[in-house]
């Protein structure tokens, strides 16, 4: 059956800045030696971090004066954040602007990192010509060309199909592993300055690691957010064991579609039962549409050279306009914390932060406005103590209120859906009042907070 896709008519990526030679080089480090001296460097975040080139960066640091890269979220640090051991602080050129930290972001001095608050579909305006962060050089990586002669980004999106378009300067390194995905991951030669061919491994996420029988808190999670979620609906998931655990609960449903920020194992173990078939999609209706693949080694397998599935950019995939027409869209995320009035925090833990906002004030937006729309944050009701407090109680996740000076990632008028092994409070269209007392219902009874001014 012909897909209805709104592909031809949003989200299209922005002109070409000019053709480009497309012209192959030996080594990585040729390859580098076209980057100027004070440029901002995009690097593709995910599975598609190009490390060889990053590594030709590093390794020839000596050329270059001051650099910046910048990306969405990075799986692992970039070789260009470990300043050799006999290199003084003074010559090592490298600096970092991120609007997605991470892990891999948190090892780097504060002096060498700017974090830039952006939810995803802000992220291509930040980069492109005339933005904030404007970037003058891109490094991505791609497959060996497909079946029409074009090289795909395979598992990368999001922004850096955008990028490729108006970097003034695009190197891509070309790997065998990188599965070729058709449609807009796709490119033709002359979307590249400088080619050179490599041979690594991709950068993937670890194999599920199973709960033990007293850790049933995700399972128990994963079934109440089943609970909440129609035969038809098309979902979107985040990262982490709760989404992950979600989706693995909808095994049972019917019909679902995905429209996500990314595709992973969790959601192939539903395309491949049957039970993510995209048929009730209101839009591109048997299509899997995300902005990336992220996933293990099987699910980079699988996606080789699928049909069904589109790799999109970010103005598409978390495009609030397309969210609102896919009816019964539903957004399954989940955060770090939920204060009583609903306002979600899924960025900072204490004073540090451990991520941005990604794609959840999007995604929530789009369910807000989507008939039959659910916006759904999953959450584990207490925090285990840290290692350095291996004696201490558990922590609350449902709070009072949000500490001051912590970011609100969801703010309390979008507040809809809040999930945890204790139960759903439903948020929507209610006062304040009763959202205190829903969620109070599913904070731990033990650990909860003391209601406030009820």
């Amino acid at each position: 059956m012909a897909a209805r896709s709104a592909l031809d008519r949003e989200g299209q990526l922005p002109p070409p800045l000019r053709s480009r030679l497309g012209r192959r080089v030996a080594t990585p480090p040729e390859a580098v030696a076209h980057v100027p001296d004070g440029a901002t460097v995009y690097v593709t975040g995910l599975m598609g971090t190009p490390t060889t080139l990053v590594s030709a960066l590093a390794d020839g640091f000596a050329a270059w004066r001051n650099v910046t890269t910048t990306s969405d979220y990075l799986l692992e640090p970039l070789a260009t954040f470990d300043r050799p051991d006999g290199v003084d602080l003074e010559v090592w050129p490298f600096h970092h602007v991120t609007v997605q930290p991470s892990r891999a972001t948190g090892r780097l001095a504060a002096d060498r990192l700017r974090i830039v608050p952006a939810h995803s579909s802000q992220f291509y305006r930040l980069f492109h010509p005339g933005g904030h962060l404007a970037v003058d050089v891109a490094l991505v990586q791609v497959s060996e060309p497909g079946p029409d002669g074009r090289f795909s980004l395979g598992v990368s999106g999001g922004a850096a199909l955008e990028v490729i378009c108006r970097a003034e300067l695009v190197i891509a390194e070309v790997n065998p592993a990188m599965p070729w995905i058709g449609g807009p991951a796709a490119f033709d030669r002359d979307a590249f300055d400088v080619l050179v061919e490599v041979e690594h491994r991709l950068l993937t996420l670890p194999g599920p690691v199973s709960s033990s029988p007293v850790d049933d808190v995700p399972a128990r999670i994963g079934a109440h957010v089943a609970a909440e979620v129609a035969n038809g609906s098309t979902i979107e998931y985040g990262i982490g064991a709760i989404p992950d655990a979600a989706v693995e609960a909808l095994a049972g449903h019917e019909a679902l579609g995905l429209h996500s920020g990314l595709l992973g194992d969790a959601a192939m173990a539903l395309i491949d039962a049957g039970v993510l078939d995209g048929s009730a999609k209101s839009v591109d209706a048997s299509l899997h549409v995300a902005s990336a693949v992220l996933g293990t080694e099987r699910v980079v397998d699988w996606v080789r050279e699928r049909d069904d599935v589109v790799i999109v950019a970010s103005n598409y995939s978390h495009g609030v306009p397309t969210l609102s027409r896919q009816q019964r869209f539903v957004a399954i995320n989940s955060a770090i914390e939920v204060s009583l009035d609903g306002s979600v925090n899924a960025e900072q833990v204490g004073d540090r932060i451990v991520s941005g906002p990604g794609g959840q004030p999007d995604f929530a937006a789009g369910a807000a406005l989507s008939v039959e729309g659910r916006s759904i944050v999953a959450l584990p009701s207490t925090a285990r103590p840290s290692r350095r407090d291996a004696d201490g109680a558990p922590t609350s996740r449902i709070v009072n209120r949000l500490s001051a000076g912590v970011p609100v990632t969801v703010p309390r008028y979008l507040a809809d859906r809040v999930v945890t092994e204790h139960g759903v409070a439903r948020l929507r269209g209610v006062d304040g009042r009763q959202r205190a007392e829903r969620l109070l219902a599913v904070a731990d009874p033990d650990h909860g907070p003391a209601p406030r001014n009820l």
